[in-house]
């Protein structure tokens, strides 16, 4: 560690929509702090999204064990150094069981409105009335390789079909539909291209929906890229549509116009971040769909009353609305 530095111990979510929405606070303290230097903690999942922070001197994945001792070997780990400052987003035990200057831990909300995840996150480091929105680092030559990945004619439509539950996966044969209607020869991103996201699991959904397109333009990324080559490609995104997941809060943190499909989620908490960003939603609220699956583990989809229609309409509107912003980025 460079002499003079200030170390500080980063501890962030397991899954990747969570890690996303709080990455915003390592910029912050980036900024804020300029001879700071970082050791982030992540699951497994969302660790490669912090691959290319400045001053990182490391890495740690933090895997869950039945036995709870992944608790133990991370201590193991970070607790001879002496910190400058330690943020658990976990709100664990971990950070007063080490040497640290100040501690800035997570406390979950006790009643009240709820309150969505960028704001809970910003509450940790106390800066809730300029919340850090959420940022990823990515390297020129990761920005030079997505965009040889989506070089090409015409406006891209980015798709992730996937999500961790069937609770919350809108048929891909309606996400078909839709980009069908936007590419189409009559549609407002007509001779358009379409480009699938997803991890190794989504391989099948996008090979699915390579017919949507001719095959010059399809972009299939589904299980090709890390994630931090998926944040630049949405970059390059002009739409981007797909269900309460990780790869939703990516597009809405590269400035993609995000359409999040919602249903078993609360937005409340969890609607993508943003100014370029909108949610819909079937007939059913948050809270009716709660009442008929109390404890959100049915496996039944509760997205079958998200029509395509609707879902082409606010797609077309929020089109609409981001084309100043589309024009100005050209």
């Amino acid at each position: 560690m460079a002499r003079g530095s200030f170390p500080i111990l980063f501890i962030t979510a397991t899954n990747i929509g969570d890690a996303v929405l709080s990455s915003g606070l390592i910029k912050r303290l980036s900024d804020e702090i300029p001879n700071a230097r970082f050791t982030i903690v992540a699951g497994p999942a969302a660790a490669p999204l912090f691959t290319f922070t400045p001053n990182l001197d490391e890495l740690i994945v933090f895997a869950k064990q039945r036995d709870g001792s992944h608790w133990f070997d991370l201590w193991r780990k970070v607790r001879k150094r002496r910190w400058g400052l330690v943020v658990d987003l976990r709100g664990s035990a971990i950070a007063n069981l080490v040497s640290t200057k100040r501690r800035a831990i997570y406390r979950k909300p006790r009643g009240g409105e709820p309150v969505h995840k960028v704001i809970e996150a910003a509450r940790v480091l106390k800066i809730e009335d300029e919340p850090a929105a959420p940022y990823i680092y990515v390297p020129p030559e990761v920005e030079a390789y997505a965009s040889d990945l989506t070089a090409g004619e015409g406006p891209i439509l980015a798709i992730a079909p996937a999500a961790t539950w069937v609770g919350k996966t809108w048929p891909l044969e309606r996400f078909s539909r839709v980009a069908i209607r936007l590419l189409g020869a009559e549609g407002p991103m007509r001779h358009g291209r379409l480009m699938v996201l997803g991890g190794p699991k989504e391989r099948k959904l996008a090979t699915q929906l390579k017919d949507v397109v001719p095959k010059a333009r399809f972009i299939d990324l589904a299980g090709q890229v890390d994630l931090v080559t998926a944040f630049a490609c949405l970059k390059r995104a002009r739409l981007f549509i797909g269900s309460d997941s990780g790869t939703m809060h990516l597009a809405a943190a590269a400035d993609a116009p995000t359409l999040g499909l919602f249903g078993p989620s609360d937005e409340r908490h969890y609607a993508p971040w943003g100014p370029l960003t909108r949610v819909v939603r079937g007939g059913r609220s948050f809270e009716e769909i709660r009442a008929v699956d109390p404890d959100l583990g049915q496996a039944v989809c509760h997205m079958m009353d998200l029509s395509v229609e609707r879902v082409y309409e606010a797609a077309r509107t929020l089109l609409a609305e981001t084309e100043p912003a589309a024009k100005a980025a050209q």
